[in-house]
């Protein structure tokens, strides 16, 4: 899938802003590649919103609408001069009311990386990871039992 222009991209965020928050938006929007770990980042001193390019090529329509939703609660808050950080009850409500994620879903591409699986033997909680575990020093996070290599 092609990515969009930045006129599109433009005017798809103007469109979900008037749409769910019954307000314009005035200020800059960009896919910023550098992003790994997050869907989407709203920078309050220059009043922009960047968008992992990821998410609108790898996910579906809806997740990444959700994304630009989420990012769209800062910047209106931070605009109205109300809480827009993620511990902000004002932040919360918004969130809720305009049927925004809290958080976006891991992609299945960085899903790929975690080659490592361990289990713990007493509660059978799975842990995936990158990096290898020393089995030794290390114990289930959930009830201090102890971990076995899965895969």
């Amino acid at each position: 899938m092609k990515l969009l222009s930045e006129k599109e991209l433009f005017q798809l965020v103007n469109k979900i802003s008037i749409e769910y928050f019954g307000k314009a938006f005035i200020d800059e929007v960009i896919f910023n590649s550098r992003l790994r770990t997050t869907g989407g980042r709203y920078l309050p001193s220059k009043r922009l919103i960047e968008l992992n390019p990821k998410y609108y090529v790898e996910a579906d329509e809806d997740e990444f609408v959700g994304i630009i939703k989420h990012e769209l609660c800062h910047y209106h808050l931070h605009i109205d001069g109300k809480g827009y950080k993620h511990g902000d009850p004002e932040f919360k409500a918004l969130l809720r009311l305009t049927g925004s994620p809290r958080h976006c879903k891991p992609l299945s591409s960085n899903m790929d990386k975690q080659k490592h699986q361990y289990k713990c033997i007493n509660c059978n909680y799975v842990y995936k990871r990158q990096r290898r575990v020393d089995l030794k020093r290390y114990r289930c996070g959930k009830c201090r039992g102890k971990l076995v290599k899965v895969s």
